[in-house]
């Protein structure tokens, strides 16, 4: 994303406020920061992969027809907490840090719908956008665990 600004500023005489020069500073400092974030968050794999438009009923179909699986991608405090039945723990930081592209073809499906899922949909993104390089049909849930379970799918705690 890119964003071109320019200010034209007819008075000489408004300058001369050292007010009005620190605000036009601050205003282009904030446009730098907010286009490196953007492209930043481009390059890293973010808003590009957007969370599933899947209801969770069809999500909890796939699943049980084995067309699909759940990926948990939280820390390991927060699946000792409470996991998904059956779902796959991979979290989000271990593909970040520790990567295995062996481990990762090891626990997870060839041809399957991977559904990602963590607290809020925010890891659940990041988590997708990693496997689906490795030719996954990734869909990263935007409902967490506990929605999970509300909408009928059994927890289990460690």
């Amino acid at each position: 994303m890119k964003i071109r600004s320019v200010i034209v500023i007819t008075e000489k005489s408004i300058w001369r406020s050292e007010v009005v020069k620190l605000a036009v500073l601050c205003l282009f400092s904030m446009l730098s920061i907010v286009c490196s974030s953007s492209t930043l968050l481009a390059q890293r794999g973010g808003p590009d992969l957007e969370h599933t438009k899947d209801s969770l009923e069809k999500v909890k179909e796939l699943v049980e027809q084995k067309k699909a699986v759940l990926v948990d991608v939280r820390e390991l405090v927060e699946w000792n907490a409470g996991h998904v039945k059956g779902a796959i723990y991979l979290p989000w930081r271990d593909l970040q840090d520790k990567f295995d592209e062996a481990k990762l073809r090891e626990k997870l499906p060839k041809g399957a719908i991977i559904y990602t899922y963590c607290a809020v949909g925010y890891r659940s993104l990041r988590a997708g956008k990693i496997i689906e390089k490795y030719q996954y049909e990734v869909r990263p849930l935007k409902p967490g665990y506990e929605e999970l379970v509300q909408a009928g799918f059994e927890g289990v705690k460690k």
